[in-house]
């Protein structure tokens, strides 16, 4: 919904309805993934997308139907033999899609959650998508601390809200089943949780050229991203037009107080790209020692990374530590400049993330994506 918020926001004010279209699972090579979302206006506007043009068609029409009768559908969309240009996906992936109507009266609470995406307040919506008639469509807002609307069963909403609540922390969308009555084994109720987490962030230490092209990157790949240098004359946010903030501080002092505020989570990446001793071992033995950070790495020559871990080695960091660290930084891509070198990275980042290999997909057989 993040993607379409503004005009959906915009039709709710003016007492528009719109049919909302948003994928709620996938299965093998699905174009979109779950929490994609496109609208259908009253007026037969469409905004957004569902699968990148595949099944765009037939969802439309299934909006329409929707804004007419006002009752939800979960559609599944897969591999249409006769005429996979027309309804089908030819990736061979699947798609299950759910299509509701919003309105004021049907989703009263929709300018609340977008106060929170706006201000970066994390705050999930879980909606039924499967189950008994009169609880289709019923939702509930789960925000850290408070909860409001529901499916009206409070043994359900119960359930709802502790598993919502740790999906939110993850920053992850997810399916989940339960019994009709909430019963966390059960079957025959299922609930879709698109959570809106703040952005990851992303903290590039090192003023340098090649993190101006890693923040330009880590803010296309949707992180908020920080770049922290000791030395003013290099650091300003005339260099780093991409980053959401320029923080003159030295980089270990700047690493230690935003983890001891709690703004460092399992999301975090974080990228050294000074290549200084003075610089990088400070901020990388405090690194490697924080519980939770997504990826760490550091740029470097062979000889700098064997010069960097024997100083680790000295600062008393143990082996399973320094293996967290990835460096020297990025997948070989054959890259050269800064440009070049930002992909490289983003790269490693994702395949750690997703548990790729980084190869060339035409080398490999099977599933595009892994499970």
């Amino acid at each position: 919904m993040r993607d379409v918020m503004d005009q959906l926001e915009g039709w709710w004010k003016n007492g528009e309805p719109a049919a909302l279209a948003t994928v709620v699972n996938t299965f093998r090579s699905a174009p979109r993934q779950p929490g994609a979302s496109m609208l259908v206006g009253s007026g037969g506007e469409a905004v957004g997308s569902v699968s990148g043009g595949c099944v765009e068609g037939a969802v439309y029409e299934l909006g329409e139907q929707v804004l007419a009768d006002g009752r939800p559908v979960l559609q599944r969309y897969g591999v249409s033999d006769d005429d996979a240009f027309a309804v089908g996906l030819t990736c061979g992936g699947i798609l299950d899609i759910f299509v509701e109507k919003v309105s004021p009266e049907t989703f009263s609470q929709l300018d609340q959650v977008t106060e929170a995406v706006r201000a970066e307040s994390p705050v999930a919506v879980a909606t039924v998508v499967a189950g008994p008639a009169e609880r289709l469509g019923k939702r509930l807002i789960v925000w850290p601390d408070r909860v409001a609307a529901g499916t009206g069963s409070a043994r359900i909403d119960d359930a709802i809200r502790d598993d919502a609540r740790g999906l939110l922390d993850a920053g992850r969308n997810a399916m989940l089943h339960y019994g009709v009555e909430g019963q966390r084994r059960g079957e025959g109720l299922d609930v879709f949780v698109e959570s809106f987490a703040p952005p990851p962030r992303m903290i590039v230490f090192g003023a340098i050229d090649f993190a101006a092209a890693v923040a330009k990157i880590g803010t296309f790949l949707g992180y908020r991203v920080t770049v922290c240098d000791a030395r003013p004359v290099f650091a300003t946010a005339s260099r780093f037009p991409s980053a959401n903030e320029v923080v003159v501080e030295w980089p270990h002092r700047y690493l230690r107080a935003e983890a001891e505020a709690g703004r460092i989570d399992r999301r975090t990446v974080i990228t050294v790209l000074t290549h200084d001793p003075k610089f990088d071992v400070p901020v990388l033995e405090i690194a490697l020692r924080l519980p939770e950070v997504g990826y760490i790495g550091a740029m470097g020559s062979r000889r700098t990374h064997d010069d960097r871990l024997a100083r680790l080695r000295e600062a008393g960091l143990t082996e399973a530590e320094l293996a967290r660290m990835s460096s020297p930084i990025g997948l070989d891509l054959g890259a050269r400049t800064p440009e070049e070198t930002a992909v490289s990275i983003a790269a490693e980042m994702i395949a750690l993330h997703w548990g790729g290999e980084g190869v060339r997909l035409a080398e490999r057989e099977g599933p595009i994506h892994a499970s």
